[in-house]
């Protein structure tokens, strides 16, 4: 039996739009709930949301039965949780902060096992082989394994090139509320300076092939983002959606 097919890195690959969601809350249940609602994908976040290496399995789990693509965003680009985060059967991983391709590279080798990167071989006893069912898993998980990266500072804006131009870097996403801070423009992405920063690291990932992905905070602006050539958008988070919809009900 062979590794499943990262559906979501084929399309990044492709060119192909997607367009997802940011589970925030730990919730298996409304990691399904989610799944089943339509987006191409549901971005788990290990480094703002309240989560443990038990709550991912969790959703992950129940992503499984859904026909979205699950993502997990860790914390870091340390070793050891990317071995975890993978052996627990993530394929997809967003590493926030990445300022150099030095920095790209690396998140690389941690998803990567030998002799092109660094991971650990133990994902047979792990859920990330199908608990024994792929055989073949270590010989096709690299293969498999989609590096979304964030550019989210002055610096990242200044290497984009080298960042873009890693190789097994899928998709580089830019993070707008940390940019925009990073810039001295906090709680203003909208900020002129801001935009052209996100225009200039979309327009340079597209230029070396790679996948762009962004956070839309306007559901107005969502085409436009897509016709831009974003191709992996964040359309909102649990979170936020289920504030907005409390307050509208009490409103």
């Amino acid at each position: 039996m062979n590794v499943p097919e990262n559906k979501l890195k084929s399309a990044l690959n492709a060119g192909t739009a997607t367009r997802g969601i940011w589970l925030c809350l730990g919730s298996p249940a409304i990691a399904e709930m989610a799944g089943h609602a339509g987006p191409d994908w549901c971005l788990i976040d290990f480094e703002h949301g309240p989560n443990t290496l038990t709550t991912i399995e969790d959703q992950l789990r129940a992503l499984g039965s859904t026909p979205a693509s699950a993502v997990v965003r860790l914390p870091m680009a340390e070793e050891w949780l990317v071995k975890q985060v993978l052996d627990l059967g993530a394929q997809s991983l967003l590493f926030p902060m990445i300022h150099t391709g030095d920095q790209a590279a690396a998140a690389v080798a941690a998803c990567r096992y030998p002799p092109h990167g660094r991971r650990g071989i133990g994902a047979a006893v792990a859920r990330a082989s199908g608990w024994g069912r792929y055989p073949n898993y270590t010989g096709q998980a690299n293969d498999q394994i989609c590096v979304i990266v964030q550019a989210e500072s002055r610096a990242s804006v200044e290497n984009i090139d080298a960042i873009a131009a890693t190789d097994g870097v899928d998709c580089v996403f830019v993070g707008p509320a940390d940019l925009s801070a990073d810039m001295g423009h906090v709680g203003n992405p909208d900020h002129p300076e801001v935009q052209e920063a996100i225009a200039h690291i979309i327009a340079r990932t597209r230029a070396a092939g790679k996948a762009p992905g962004l956070f839309g905070t306007n559901p107005a602006q969502f085409d436009q983002h897509i016709t831009g050539g974003v191709t992996m958008l964040a359309a909102g988070a649990d979170s936020l959606l289920l504030h907005g919809a409390i307050l509208d009900r009490f409103a």
